[in-house]
């Protein structure tokens, strides 16, 4: 079955926001860059997901005009196979991406990139509803921490735990990069 590899919002769009932490980048970007390298050693195909706001206001980072749509620094160059701008969580909303999916056979997609919770685990559920067979990497994702409703500290490790636990085995198959590298190469 052909796999391609989805690289959602790696953007440096998101270090102007007020919760961006770097704590986690550097494991992150080594998972993310594997998983990439190992894609292209295969002859795989990799999609790159831009988030973008509409608008042109500049102060925000997520409009192309605030220059910040652009790859997060550190992320592995790669020429994508295909590229997409996304005005919502799934990447699979309005950017044509099923379509171009579905021509080229792919059958399986490969799901990372920033924020674990959000983007990435909505795109992935989205995928499994149309039909994609779909493996999530949570170690080549990355999120930041947030706050619950209580009060209490929610830390960017357990969300990407809870991530992991309420998608496998309904909506993906839950995998890190060497399992998922071994895992595209034999489909």
């Amino acid at each position: 079955m052909k796999s391609a590899l989805i690289v959602i919002d790696v953007q440096e769009s998101f270090t102007r926001r007020p919760y961006f932490s770097a704590a986690d980048v550097p494991a992150y970007l080594a998972a993310q860059n594997r998983l990439i390298e190992g894609f292209e050693a295969q002859g795989l195909p990799i999609v790159r997901v831009f988030h973008v706001s509409p608008g042109g206001d500049a102060s925000d980072p997520f409009t192309v005009a605030s220059g910040q749509v652009k790859p997060l620094e550190g992320l592995r160059d790669f020429t994508p196979a295909h590229e997409v701008h996304k005005t919502r969580h799934s990447a699979l909303v309005g950017t044509g991406l099923d379509v171009w999916l579905t021509e080229q056979g792919i059958g399986q997609v490969v799901v990372s990139g920033i924020r674990t919770e959000q983007c990435c685990e909505t795109t992935t559920r989205h995928a499994s509803d149309l039909g994609w067979r779909v493996v999530f990497v949570p170690e080549a994702t990355l999120t930041f921490d947030m706050t619950l409703p209580d009060g209490s500290p929610f830390r960017a490790a357990d969300i990407r735990a809870r991530t992991a636990s309420v998608l496998q085995g309904r909506f993906a198959r839950v995998l890190g990069v060497d399992d998922t590298l071994a895992h595209v190469r034999a489909d």
